[in-house]
């Protein structure tokens, strides 16, 4: 017990430390912030834009999808362009296309020779770097040169917004539908906010952050960077990558390296393989009383198959809109479902379904650890599933109606479509959910209060863990209640990411490392000792880089260097445990074979094994790919991005939700023969199909947009020009022997549940002791 103790203090120390930085950083990204200005005028007094019209014009972009068609800062979706860029570019072509006409005698700024080139774009750059925002007045001032280039600019996305044949085939390769915004006065909002992005982009900071520690003297010129740290790269406005990218990626490394050793150095002087633990003769599992309530609990699997179907259904349509643009096999689906309703309804419900899986599991293995049933606990458990449902379709249909244009500016915010990319839901539902998760931890609290309030037990300190998850999953759902519906940019992408991050890949990361570790010491598998230690000591080292590893996210969104050298230096740490996940599959797959009559949790254990596989290849090495500053200064946005994203969230999480409903069935349905031909199809299916999708096409795809972007600048790597490639077409269709293979896993999976409830075929009345006989 004194171990867990100091492991315990080791961990309110760590995370209350942890979390303080993270609060820090948040101010600091707070003074840091791009400014929302008053007005735009021109340097003749007229008024381009007000503040108005920008507020406007961000709801405008939420109510049309927001990240889910194209993306802002490089958040967002990947087959139309980041908006930010692609503004940017423009603004910058049409300027020196004007002054080449007006100065140089030529069409275009292409056909000047290389030293007129060269002087145009030097005077852009002092153009379009130099901050004239006036903070006493809120007013940004802009030359009549560049007033002219933004009313061109504004001209193409109004047109393209609208149903506007000129940019027909532009809405088509962005995958647009027809009158994406059909109001007039919309598009030109629409337009000023992406104008906002855009000069944030490209405009030094007010604050004197200087980039370079150089003496002030002669001839020694200091570097300052944009708000958004010269994020898009831009070689015609000079947006390269600041100094502090380069620093601290190569610190990243060493961190990395250095984590490594240190942990490798501790495994190796406290594993131990406690030969004197005594494995049982029996499954200690297979007299379990189910209860009411863990009875229930079947229709939120059930539930968790059927997200699961029809969340590949709609990445099928998604990923099908960047081959076909508005069609789907020569139908116009995009006047029904356009590409920014199925991306935000595929992310969404990765994350639904899998967060009901783990939901379930929480009510099931509360009263099966306890042996207590509490008063009502049923009526809570069904009520709590009506809620999911609720839920799930209320929100899905108002952000139909949002996206279709049907719902209206004024109740968007709450009912419809938010336009964040994984916190998309209307606020109105978001409280209904965080609401629904306070019925769910408290529901688990009272089936694990008599432990809980018991004697002090090795026991004691996992289950204890596993409430402390359960608290902060329902808690810090709160997060994505921080913004409201003109909070600025940068501080909804501060928020946004305690959601997306620390939700998901902490706290669930906890919680699933306790419920694996309760499954195991309940099957008499390990001392109940040793897993305490283990499962407090893996919290330590997961949570070390996971609090400030959520600053990864946020290089490019108004942060200063100091945000940056964290975020680079704790998500390296993140890496860490996944470098020695291996030890961790092998050591699951021994528990596999222990014992005869573990071959009933076989294919569970399989699936744990997926999560270890996975959890190096997805979370570990294409996590580690993009995250150093240098990295994602190029990738992100990317499809290197997906890469990591499909890999690290179905691999990891989904393939861990499949586990822990497969070890919930076999308690569910304890005297039936599970159809192993189905489930060994699932299993070698899912991860055959994820894999192909990672290697034929998301990984290929984005090596050659990063090639693209380091060459000449993201705005091509993302553009129409360069998606529209044959070769990018091609590598789009080779998903689908993946998604193929992938789906028919899928359908394996909902045969086999099916099977166990339709027609079963029950074990023998003699098949353990059968069994530990041929053992």
């Amino acid at each position: 017990m004194g171990n867990t103790r100091k492991l315990w203090i080791g961990l309110a120390a760590l995370l209350i430390a942890s979390f303080s930085v993270l609060l820090w950083s948040g101010g600091e990204i707070n003074k840091n912030k791009p400014p929302m200005p008053e007005q735009v005028v021109a340097e003749d007094g007229t008024v381009i834009y007000t503040r108005a019209d920008l507020e406007r014009g961000r709801q405008v972009w939420q109510t049309m999808g927001g990240m889910q068609l194209g993306s802002i800062w490089g958040h967002g979706a990947y087959v139309a362009p980041d908006w930010s860029a692609d503004w940017l570019h423009r603004e910058a072509k049409a300027i020196l296309d004007m002054w080449a006409r007006a100065e140089g005698g030529a069409a275009t700024y292409d056909e000047l020779p290389a030293g007129e080139r060269a002087a145009l774009q030097g005077r852009l750059q002092e153009m379009m770097r130099e901050n004239t925002y006036d903070p006493e007045t809120g007013t940004i001032t802009l030359d009549m040169d560049r007033v002219v280039a933004i009313s061109n600019v504004s001209a193409h996305y109004e047109s393209l917004f609208g149903n506007d044949p000129a940019t027909a085939e532009l809405r088509e390769a962005y995958a647009m539908k027809n009158n994406t915004v059909p109001d007039a006065e919309h598009r030109r909002t629409l337009a000023s906010f992406f104008w906002w992005t855009a000069w944030a982009a490209t405009t030094e900071r007010h604050t004197g952050v200087e980039e370079t520690l150089t003496p002030d003297q002669p001839g020694v010129q200091e570097r300052r960077v944009t708000y958004t740290n010269n994020w898009p790269g831009e070689p015609l406005v000079g947006n390269t990558p600041p100094p502090s990218t380069w620093v601290w990626s190569a610190f990243s490394v060493l961190f990395l390296i250095a984590g490594i050793a240190i942990l490798g150095w501790h495994h190796a002087v406290t594993h131990d393989n406690d030969p004197t633990h005594k494995i049982p003769d029996r499954d200690p599992l297979a007299q379990l009383k189910i209860t009411p309530s863990m009875r229930a609990t079947a229709k939120y699997f059930w539930l968790v198959l059927a997200l699961f179907l029809v969340q590949i259904l709609f990445g099928a349509m998604t990923a099908h809109y960047q081959v076909e643009g508005q069609e789907a096999y020569g139908y116009q689906l995009a006047e029904i479902l356009p590409y920014s309703i199925t991306r935000t309804w595929h992310t969404q419900l990765a994350v639904l379904w899998i967060a009901v899986a783990w939901l379930g599991t929480g009510l099931y293995i509360g009263p099966a650890l306890s042996g207590h049933e509490p008063r009502f606990q049923r009526l809570g458990v069904n009520f709590l599933f009506v809620c999911l449902v609720v839920i799930v379709v209320g929100a899905f249909a108002g952000q139909w109606f949002a996206v279709m244009q049907k719902l209206g500016i004024a109740n968007n915010f709450w009912f419809g479509h938010q336009g964040w990319e994984y916190a998309d839901i209307g606020r109105f539902w978001q409280w209904f959910l965080f609401i629904g998760l306070l019925l769910w931890l408290t529901m688990v609290g009272r089936s694990l209060w008599p432990i809980l309030t018991g004697p002090k037990t090795d026991t004691k300190a996992i289950v204890g863990l596993l409430f402390m998850s359960t608290v902060a999953i329902g808690v810090f759902f709160a997060a994505g209640l921080m913004w409201r519906e003109h909070t600025h940019i940068s501080i909804v992408e501060y928020w946004r990411w305690w959601l997306v991050h620390l939700w998901v890949e902490g706290f669930f990361e906890v919680f699933a490392t306790a419920v694996m570790a309760l499954i195991f010491t309940r099957l008499g598998l390990l001392r109940t000792s040793t897993a305490a230690v283990a499962v407090l000591f893996a919290t330590i080292v997961f949570m070390t880089g996971g609090v400030l590893g959520t600053l990864h996210h946020l290089y490019f969104v108004g942060s200063p260097t100091a945000v940056i050298a964290l975020g680079a230096s704790f998500s390296a740490l993140e890496v860490v445990p996944l470098a020695y996940i291996g030890f961790e599959a092998y050591h699951t797959y021994r528990l596999g074979k222990a014992t005869p009559w573990m071959r009933r949790y076989r294919w569970p254990i399989f699936f744990f094994l997926s999560v270890s596989f996975w959890n190096l290849v997805g979370a570990g090495l294409f996590g580690f790919l993009i995250n150093p500053p240098l990295s994602l200064y190029y990738m992100q946005g990317l499809n290197l991005t997906p890469l990591h994203g499909h890999t690290a969230l179905f691999g990891v999480y989904g393939m861990l939700g499949i586990a822990l409903v497969l070890f919930c069935m076999r308690g569910l349905r304890p005297n039936q023969v599970w159809n192993e031909k189905a489930l060994r199809l699932s299993f070698w299916s899912l991860n055959i199909g994820l894999a192909l999708m990672a290697v034929l096409t998301l990984l290929p795809l984005g090596t050659m947009q990063l090639l693209a972007a380091i060459e000449h600048g993201y705005w091509y790597a993302r553009s129409a020009e360069f998606m529209q490639k044959p070769i990018v077409d091609l590598l789009v269709w080779m998903r689908v022997p993946g998604d193929t293979i992938f789906s028919i896993g899928a359908l394996a999976l909902i045969y086999f549940v099916l099977r166990l409830w339709v027609r079963p075929k029950l074990e023998e009345p003699d098949k353990h002791r059968s069994d530990i006989r041929a053992g």
